[in-house]
């Protein structure tokens, strides 16, 4: 068996899609699933398709998402920055392909090898995101690997990483040593800050601890 030629390289990449236009073309439990992960990116998304489920109802209700009651025209992506063909008709999916630009990136969930991107695995503690992806290969692994991340980086790294973010805000603005800065840096990243209780009381007196010795 020779692998080589039907390897795909891929660029792991964290898009801002925030005020992008991005159109998901299907109203199933594919697009569904596809939409929950676009709901917090501040992405402006729209769904085509004749019918959408009761779910993906409720979000237009709530005005997260835009619905367009129709079958789908090339004309409907022209102004989409990122689009997702997530309908169970292979030639719906085909003919949106065809009418994509170069410029636009396309995922045809039914077609990932013909794809401009795959999604990975998302696992999220707040802050904290790891995905994970093996390519298409093994979706089966992928998820065997989430689960142990899951297990790994429970629900106290959410306040964690909320402290590291805004003691590193405070640092980069108010400590002018450079080496000061490196070293409070690298000390808010150990252990023990993990599983403080108090752990903003003790970073105040790490800082003066570490000034003194100036």
């Amino acid at each position: 068996m020779n692998n080589a030629g039907d390897r795909m390289n891929y660029y792991p990449i964290g898009l801002n899609l925030k005020g992008k236009k991005v159109f998901i073309i299907g109203g199933g439990k594919i697009a569904e699933r596809k939409i929950s992960g676009l709901l917090n990116t501040g992405a402006e998304i729209t769904v085509i398709s004749p019918d959408i489920t009761d779910a993906l109802k409720k979000l237009m209700n709530m005005r997260k998402v835009t619905w367009l009651n129709k079958t789908f025209s090339p004309t409907d992506i022209v102004q989409a920055f990122l689009i997702i063909a997530a309908t169970n008709i292979p030639e719906i999916n085909e003919a949106v392909k065809k009418a994509c630009s170069p410029q636009q990136l396309l995922l045809m969930v039914d077609n990932p090898e013909d794809s401009d991107f795959i999604l990975p695995s998302v696992m999220n503690q707040g802050k904290l995101t790891i995905t994970v992806s093996t390519s298409g290969a093994s979706p089966i692994l992928t998820k065997k690997i989430k689960r142990n991340l899951s297990d790994q980086y429970g629900p106290e790294y959410k306040d964690y990483v909320d402290f590291l973010y805004h003691c590193r805000k405070w640092i980069l603005q108010e400590i002018h040593d450079s080496s000061l800065k490196q070293k409070l840096l690298t000390k808010i990243t150990e252990p023990s800050f993990l599983y403080s209780d108090n752990r903003n009381e003790e970073f105040k007196q790490m800082v003066d601890i570490l000034q003194s010795k100036k």
